[in-house]
């Protein structure tokens, strides 16, 4: 699998990575010794998780997999930290919170260090300097290899990034941004993308098929065993599951069938090679789907194509997102 440098940094990640959201919960050991396995044959190495992910059990899932099935030095663990259950303050970024997170994510992963460590979202009661801090400890205490955020919104990330390129003392560069990013959701065109472009950082799509529903398998209605009909993960499709939504599913399906692929290699083969991104994370349930995201690996995207979903998806940007002397 090719490889890519993660934002303007040294770091090389293939540019598919493996998602691990559901390890530990839906997704067994047996199951995800299988993903990775298949993932690592195919020569995937970015593989994310985070601390809040099955409560735990993801990480846990994958450090008995490491060494044993597949060698430490072969795979960038990408982790996050942040995140909280706590209703009345769904996100911590103190320095103490998550120092303390990312200490016990290398103890359940059962290594040193992580390869990427990533705020998991914007902590507004946290000063930024505070929650960029410990990005910076991190570093420096060689639990972690690089840094980035998630889920910061266009303005957030650019001062992030900013204050660690020109603040004072040994700062480390923001080396990603993971965001939900998809044919059914390209709000980060409007100021994230553009912010991550100008910095060097390197973007991460997450859900990069729409939640599953790019690859058609709701057309006619929602399959058993799949999220969708999900006691805990049918809130998170149905929002894709509307009358906008099916008019990109349906061209993305007509794409498919003009390049006699599945229309999972469209939209994959779509997001991985949009400007910025580096690798998409997927998140597959069992080596079927997953060896069928890999296989995008050979599909490149024809331009008139590429032209046609972009026009079916476009999102609406007005002032002042484009330029307002033309309005």
């Amino acid at each position: 699998m090719e490889q890519r440098h993660l934002g303007r940094t040294g770091l090389r990640v293939s540019r598919i990575g493996l998602g691990t959201l559901t390890w530990g919960r839906d997704t067994d050991e047996h199951d995800a010794a299988e993903l990775l396995k298949v993932f690592w044959e195919a020569g995937g190495t970015l593989v994310d998780t985070a601390d809040v992910y099955g409560d735990g059990e993801a990480e846990y899932v994958l450090g008995q997999l490491i060494e044993g099935l597949v060698p430490r030095r072969d795979l960038v663990i990408s982790t996050k930290a942040g995140s909280v259950p706590d209703p009345d303050r769904r996100f911590d970024g103190s320095r103490g919170h998550l120092l303390s997170a990312l200490d016990a994510s290398l103890a359940r992963l059962g290594t040193d260090y992580v390869d990427l460590w990533q705020v998991h979202a914007f902590d507004p009661h946290t000063p930024l300097e505070e929650t960029l801090q410990a990005l910076d400890l991190a570093i420096s205490t060689g639990r972690a290899r690089y840094a980035g955020v998630s889920n910061f919104c266009g303005w957030q990330l650019a001062k992030a990034a900013t204050w660690q390129l020109s603040a004072p003392g040994p700062r480390t560069r923001i080396a990603s941004t993971q965001m939900e990013y998809s044919l059914l959701q390209r709000g980060v065109e409007r100021e994230v993308l553009p912010a991550a472009l100008d910095l060097g950082v390197g973007l991460l799509p997450s859900s990069p098929l729409g939640r599953g529903v790019l690859t058609g398998k709701y057309r006619n209605g929602t399959p058993v065993g799949s999220r969708g009909a999900s006691e805990h993960l049918a809130p998170f499709v149905a929002p894709y599951l509307d009358g906008t939504a099916s008019g990109i599913v349906d061209a993305v399906q007509t794409a498919a069938d003009g390049l006699a692929v599945a229309p999972l290699q469209v939209a994959l083969a779509w997001i991985r090679d949009r400007p910025g991104v580096a690798a998409p994370i997927v998140g597959a349930r069992n080596a079927q789907q997953l060896t069928a995201a890999l296989s995008v690996e050979t599909l490149s995207l024809p331009d008139e194509i590429c032209r046609a979903l972009d026009d079916v998806s476009a999102p609406v940007h007005h002032y002042p997102d484009q330029d307002w002397s033309t309005l």
